[in-house]
């Protein structure tokens, strides 16, 4: 028993003498601080029996006594050297792992919002000519396309390009707003809100002295006012007004008046009342701007043509097409005409839409020199290859062709505010003078795809494409 006394009396001695300080410390966020927060687990004592205690962190957090004994506190100090190096290699693992953790949160943190903002986009082709009608009053259309749709629309910063560019978080939502811009394109060429920008002409202002007949129609016209003297209903009725204001007037009248003394009756004797005569009113020639003639409904005299087929060609991708209709056709054109050329007679004048006193357009007649009908033959061939390609209105196919050379057109006016007030002009006086005008016969030398608004140097519409007539006669 006082074996066992001495025994554990030995431990206790031991104990007391074998401190362990544990060390709190915060978590470390930078992997110096790791370094020097697991240095601080171990401590080293060197007492008389040179018992050296470590502490060190293990898996599972748990804290272990390593226990060595030496001959030398020296020795201690390098066994407690390699524990240390042992616990800054696991606090290197550690940091390595949070480190790399940290990494991979921070690039989904940065990858979320760049796969959030992933956009798609279309170009779709429109037409400069159509662009206002996708943006609408003020933007309205537009931004009623941009929230309903959730896209964004681009237009180009040059009035030259065609194109517009749809841009949205998904693919679904870009079809959606294309759809819906392409059926706006389509109400707004049906509609006459947009105006025919191409047409097939027959130039005629190729002939200069035609060009010179036509600038003395116009200085006449607008020089010297012709006004019909007999005029109708409405020129009359202008004028009974002042008619009826001659009652009105004083007279210097004779007037025996004789009283009787019994009664209150007058008599006035009126026998020799003198009568007198009044000369005849006679009017004014009205000026032309009153009878709604000015320069601006004259066709210009280097433009003068005859119309076939009016397009509208409303972006580049169309008016490739219909350049490439015409030049394809040029075979079956020469052979409608035979191989020969064709003439016409331009004489007179006529009115296309109203009557002469409230006329729309007037035109000059044409008339193909030797009654064939070939140049009206080969203008059906023009306009069956345009309706095949789909180029052609639908209100405007089937239309009978009338082969006219248009002189004045009062939708040319130029006016500040749109008014159908002065959609029509008086040309009772113009056709008094020229409705039996001999204006000439001319060959029908070329066809022409014509831009209209445009024009080339020699002052007639700007040309996209062209085939030849037959200038010469062929032979066999």
């Amino acid at each position: 028993m006082s074996g066992a006394k001495g025994m554990q009396g030995a431990i206790d001695q031991n104990k007391k003498r074998r401190t362990i300080n544990r060390v709190w410390r915060p978590v470390c966020t930078q992997a110096s601080s790791y370094e020097e927060c697991f240095e601080k687990d171990v401590k080293v004592e060197c007492e008389s029996q040179h018992e050296v205690v470590v502490d060190k962190l293990e898996e599972g957090n748990q804290r272990q006594e390593v226990h060595y004994s030496t001959s030398s506190c020296v020795s201690n100090v390098q066994c407690v050297n390699e524990d240390a190096e042992a616990v800054n290699e696991i606090a290197d693992s550690v940091i390595s792992s949070r480190a790399l953790q940290d990494k991979d949160e921070n690039k989904a943190i940065e990858e979320e919002p760049i796969l959030s903002e992933l956009k798609h986009s279309i170009s779709v082709e429109v037409g400069a000519s159509l662009m206002r009608f996708i943006k609408g009053k003020g933007g309205s259309t537009q931004k009623n396309i941009e929230e309903e749709m959730g896209v964004t629309i681009i237009f180009p910063s040059s009035k030259k390009e065609d194109s517009i560019v749809i841009e949205g978080v998904s693919i679904e939502s870009i079809n959606r707003a294309s759809e819906k811009i392409h059926l706006i394109i389509d109400e707004a060429v049906k509609s006459p809100n947009l105006d025919y920008s191409h047409f097939i002409s027959l130039p005629l202002a190729i002939y200069p002295e035609l060009v010179d007949k036509l600038v003395s129609f116009q200085n006449s016209i607008l020089g010297n006012p012709c006004k019909d003297e007999n005029l109708d209903s409405e020129s009359n009725e202008e004028t009974s007004d002042d008619e009826d204001q001659q009652f009105d007037r004083q007279l210097d009248v004779a007037v025996e008046l004789k009283v009787e003394d019994d009664s209150k009756h007058v008599k006035v004797d009126i026998t020799n009342i003198p009568l007198r005569s009044y000369p005849p009113k006679t009017s004014k020639p009205s000026a032309p701007s009153e009878l709604g003639i000015e320069k601006s409904i004259f066709i210009k005299p280097k433009t003068f043509h005859l119309t076939v087929l009016m397009l509208k060609l409303w972006n580049k991708e169309r008016v490739d097409a219909a350049a490439k209709v015409l030049q394809n056709i040029s075979s079956k054109v020469m052979e409608a005409l035979d191989g020969r050329p064709v003439s016409i007679r331009l004489r007179g004048l006529d009115c296309m839409r109203g009557s002469l006193s409230k006329a729309r357009v007037l035109y000059a007649p044409v008339v193909e020199i030797g009654s064939e009908d070939r140049l009206l033959l080969a203008c059906q061939v023009i306009i069956d290859a345009y309706v095949e390609a789909g180029l052609v209105l639908d209100k405007d196919r089937g239309q009978k062709l009338k082969l006219h050379a248009t002189v004045m057109n009062a939708r040319h006016r130029k006016r500040k505010k749109k008014t159908r007030k002065s959609d029509s002009f008086d040309a009772r006086g113009i056709f008094k003078q020229y409705g039996s005008e001999e204006w000439g016969d001319y060959v029908i030398r070329e066809a022409h795809l014509s831009q209209r608004f445009v024009f080339d140097e020699n002052g007639y519409y700007h040309c996209c494409a062209s085939i030849p007539f037959p200038e010469n006669m062929q032979v066999d």
